[in-house]
């Protein structure tokens, strides 16, 4: 019931942000009511209620004129505001991503979980897919050191950061995600534009129209009607460098570009920026430390979430925020990536890169079906109950694995396991206060 009458009250509020309607209608009901009340006075003997009323505006006109007058005037004035009303009403109706849905958006903003998603590629789509249905106050911090594919040729042609990794959360973000998704995810096969995203060329044309990636991605989000927003972890031009042991020369090897990182083939030692002091985004920062949660993957580690850790100020933000923190480990290994990582080396990793207890917890993956797996789909295993992570962090293991795609996070499974986290999280606070 009272979410019925939430919805009631919603719908109302365009009549309450169009008043001089309103007040016009009122006062074509006293025009009537002026125009009626002397006939029916006479008619039933009594004296009119309006008679002030009359006396102050019509009563020096005779009696038939200000009978026509005044029910002229209240016809008018009435059907006037009836027929503006009408129309506030069924843009209301018609138009469900109208005023009606911001005006509610941003009365239950204040009151919804901020989430904030950090990370890139195909797995922090994952958590926006499933959180969205959850909470409208969702940011994904995302990482803009990719160089390779679409995103690489535009970087390279247009001087401008890389749009892939956005893309692909805005399409995660869109309200109609299935239709965004065909369109915004298409990619060419042939021509000169073969290889390349519509939605990497979308975003690239409005850069250019806008004159900033900023502007660019919010003129998106509202032609996609997103809600939440996609922010780039930083708006500098980076370039991911690793240092990769490779067994067959038992040599370490400098490697530059985040998209040749992986084809060496080797063991990743290192991975760092240039140039080292890149700075984060303010917004990026302002998100984190105003979240409620903050969730750190899915995603590569070595080529989406270190990158975005590595930045300037991503870190220190999440570190000063009261956010609870979570990381999300992968479900599957990475082939030339995270061959053979358990999820305590991929915990491992992260603080050998941005120091320990970034997180408070740890959400991992249990369940390894076989079916539709494949035979190159090799599972992320939980680490040793003994092993020292888990004297760091909690761990919250549950199935988290996609039907048809094993490899991957099921969104609504993993949104399920954050939410209830985060519930634990706050009544473990409310009992220690």
């Amino acid at each position: 019931m009272h979410s019925r009458f939430r919805d009631v009250r919603y719908r109302l509020l365009p009549l309450l942000e169009r008043p001089r309607w309103l007040f016009l209608l009122g006062i074509g009901v006293i025009f009537l009511i002026i125009a009626l009340a002397e006939p029916l006075g006479a008619l039933y003997q009594a004296q009119p209620v309006t008679d002030i009323i009359t006396v102050v505006l019509l009563r020096p006109l005779p009696a038939a004129l200000r009978l026509i007058l005044a029910g002229t005037i209240g016809i008018v004035m009435l059907g006037a505001a009836i027929v503006a009303l009408r129309h506030t009403m069924e843009s209301a109706v018609l138009q469900p991503q109208t005023r009606v849905e911001l005006i509610r958006d941003r009365d239950y903003a204040a009151r919804e979980l901020k989430v904030v998603a950090i990370g890139g590629g195909t797995g922090l789509p994952s958590v926006l897919r499933g959180m969205k249905h959850l909470t409208g106050n969702l940011t994904a911090i995302v990482t803009v050191a990719d160089n390779g594919g679409s995103s690489g040729r535009i970087r390279r042609a247009m001087g401008i950061l890389p749009p892939g990794d956005l893309r692909n959360n805005i399409a995660a973000l869109a309200n109609d995600e299935d239709l965004m998704t065909q369109l915004f995810q298409y990619r060419f096969s042939s021509g000169d534009l073969d290889g390349h995203s519509f939605g990497n060329l979308f975003i690239t044309a409005l850069s250019d129209i806008t004159g900033s990636m900023e502007q660019a991605l919010q003129e998106t989000e509202r032609v996609l009607a997103v809600q939440g927003s996609v922010l780039p972890a930083t708006l500098d031009d980076i370039t991911l460098c690793g240092e990769i042991w490779h067994p067959q020369d038992n040599t370490l090897h400098q490697i530059t570009g985040e998209s040749q990182i992986t084809e060496l083939g080797g063991r990743i030692e290192r991975v760092y920026l240039e140039p080292p002091h890149a700075r984060a985004y303010p917004k990026s920062v302002q998100a984190i430390l105003a979240a409620d949660l903050v969730v750190i993957g899915p995603g590569s580690l070595f080529t989406s979430i270190l990158p975005t850790l590595l930045i300037n100020g991503i870190a220190e933000a999440i570190r000063a925020s009261n956010a609870l923190c979570v990381y999300v480990c992968n479900v599957a290994t990475q082939p030339g990536e995270t061959d053979g990582f358990t999820v305590a080396e991929h915990v491992l990793a992260l603080e050998k890169h941005v120091g320990p207890r970034l997180f408070q917890l740890i959400v991992a993956n249990n369940h390894f079906p076989r079916e539709n797996a494949g035979e190159n789909t090799h599972y992320v295993l939980p680490a040793d109950a003994h092993h020292e992570i888990a004297h760091r962090y909690d761990i919250v293991y549950a199935d988290l694995t996609d039907t048809l795609y094993p490899w991957r996070h099921d969104p609504a499974k993993l949104a399920h396991v954050l939410s209830t986290a985060y519930a634990n999280y706050q009544a473990t606070r409310q009992r220690v206060a």
